[in-house]
């Protein structure tokens, strides 16, 4: 699935409700889902399933986000991440 079409996703599923909810406290989930993952990563042995899940969900709250926000994350991410470093343009990056 690309990116654009999970973000279209989760815009039909629950735009309604997060636009109602606000950006806060649609951020405020987002914080609560990322504080859920380091509570499984900071255990002696990292449960996969629980942590797939709960990276699953910071994903499917930073969509939510980004729509409330009308932000289009594939043309985010790649003005962010041009496919090579920013700062040394180099693919795999050889900044040190």
């Amino acid at each position: 699935m690309k990116i654009s079409d999970f973000q279209k996703l989760m815009k039909d599923l629950y735009f309604y409700r997060d636009s109602e909810r606000g950006i806060l406290k649609t951020f405020i989930w987002l914080v609560e889902e990322v504080g859920e993952l380091a509570e499984v990563i900071k255990e002696k042995k990292i449960d996969k399933k629980k942590s797939s899940e709960e990276i699953a969900d910071i994903i499917a709250w930073t969509t939510s986000l980004a729509n409330v926000l009308n932000i289009d994350i594939e043309e985010a991410l790649l003005k962010k991440y041009p496919q090579k470093c920013s700062k040394c343009n180099s693919l795999p990056c050889k900044c040190k």
